[in-house]
């Protein structure tokens, strides 16, 4: 279903236990061919650049199926794909130049330390970001070797079918990369459950996250890398040097694929001495954003995801209109017809134990705290299960530093927002996850470190 329409986009297959298995045999038979696990660096690089090419070559196509299949602003998904495509980009480019080690030893004994793929891979991603989600697993894993078993989010298939389209075009030989689109309590769990995956990375939410470790442990013991939820803090000091970008900033950071971002911030603390200045900027900006259609360039907020995540959405701002103090939105949104929309809604005077400062809402639904001091900011930044990513806004360089230090999260932004690169380790402590995305350091968790001894 097209979210920002009601009307069917496509019919999808819903892949079951039996389709996994088949789809793990090919990827398990392709790997011990080595067709593409011992094909030469310089061949994989050279097919890892073709995808990325090809991603762009068909940029609008892709941007338009993400639209359509999830409600996104299509001039959002025109940057995830461009960020698909540089992850393929990234990862070809890096793949060939990823060493091994010669570890000290004694005379007439070698040791060496390598990496190597790991196997099979099992990827189930979030509907969220379709097509950018599925990359950020994909790229990495095949950089490294792997074969890789990718289940889209049922909300979200389509782009991850015309990527493994794309992928053959490429040259990516058969068996190597398999979709198989379904139900997460189905093809969800027995990719989870297979004993013969021997890795499966996970971007979604918390509770399913859980999923995934239990199914590990009750299977194979396969490692498992969960990118999960977030409530991330954005706190703003007094001596923030450039407030009005900070507001602007803010605005992105909670307004963003409209809220439905596992990084969102969408916990404000802004110190007491300049609330009242810079809550007032901050409103007359969000109260000028519109739900609108999503394939008009001009729209500044999409649609929810469906009509459960909406009502979800919902209930959170009616309980906040009961506890904190509505400043803009609050309501749900028509567009031509359709009613799966939220305003941009910021409450403030929340109560910092309340569920609208604890809980992921997963919508445009801004949480605002005061703070007097640095301990009381950092107090409440890591007042949360959750510790995926935080911004800080300071004009002083020794409190960034010590900020960056003092809040558990995988990642710390200073004078910006939720600032991401492939060239920087991406993921959370807490109960936001365990691994890290992009950089070197996501491919490597997609392999297996071996020590091998050789005396002569």
């Amino acid at each position: 279903m097209n979210p920002a329409t009601g009307k069917v986009v496509a019919t999808v297959a819903a892949c079951e236990a039996e389709d996994v298995d088949l789809a793990v045999r090919a990827a398990r038979c392709a790997f011990e061919s080595g067709v593409w696990s011992e094909m030469a660096p310089a061949d994989r690089k050279r097919i890892m650049l073709e995808i990325a090419a090809l991603i762009r070559r068909h940029a609008d196509e892709l941007a338009v199926l993400d639209s359509l299949d999830v409600g996104k602003l299509v001039t959002e998904a025109h940057g995830d794909v461009e960020e698909a495509a540089l992850l393929f980009q990234w990862y070809g480019e890096a793949l060939d130049k990823v060493y091994d080690e010669v570890a000290p030893s004694p005379p007439n004994v070698r040791a060496t330390v390598t990496h190597e793929p790991v196997g099979v891979v099992g990827a189930v991603t979030a509907w969220n970001y379709p097509l950018h989600n599925a990359t950020v697993k994909l790229a990495p894993a095949l950089a490294a070797g792997n074969s890789v078993v990718l289940k889209p989010a049922e909300q979200s298939s389509l782009s991850a079918l015309r990527l493994a389209e794309l992928c053959a075009e490429a040259g990516l030989p058969d068996g190597v990369l398999n979709v198989v689109p379904g139900f997460g309590e189905t093809a969800g769990k027995a990719i989870g459950l297979h004993p013969d995956i021997d890795c499966v990375g996970f971007t979604g939410s918390t509770e399913v996250g859980k999923l995934f470790l239990r199914y590990a442990a009750d299977s194979n013991m396969k490692r498992v890398w969960l990118e999960c939820g977030g409530k991330s803090p954005n706190i703003v000091f007094a001596d923030c040097e450039d407030l009005d970008r900070a507001v602007d900033y803010t605005i992105g950071g909670i307004f963003t694929n409209a809220g439905q971002v596992c990084s969102a911030h969408s916990r404000l603390l802004v110190q007491e001495s300049i609330r009242g200045g810079f809550m007032a900027r901050l409103v007359e900006r969000a109260a000028a954003i519109r739900p609108g259609d999503p394939l008009d360039p001009s729209a500044s907020l999409g649609a929810i995801i469906d009509e459960r995540q909406l009502r979800r959405i919902l209930d959170y701002i009616e309980e906040g209109k009961r506890t904190a103090r509505l400043l803009c939105g609050g309501k749900q949104a028509w567009v031509g017809g359709a009613g799966c929309f939220v305003e941009a809604t910021i409450f403030d005077d929340v109560a910092p134990d309340s569920r609208l400062a604890q809980e992921e809402i997963f919508g445009p639904v801004l949480a605002v705290m005061s703070f007097d001091d640095e301990d009381q900011a950092v107090a409440l930044a890591n007042d949360t299960i959750y510790g995926l990513a935080a911004s800080v806004w300071t004009g002083s360089l020794g409190r960034a530093h010590r900020l960056a230090r003092r809040i558990r999260a995988g990642t710390v932004s200073v004078n910006t927002v939720d600032a991401v690169s492939p060239q920087t380790p991406f993921g959370g402590y807490k109960q936001s996850g365990l691994g890290r995305d992009y950089s070197v350091h996501g491919m490597h968790q997609y392999m297996a470190m071996k020590t091998s001894w050789i005396t002569y």
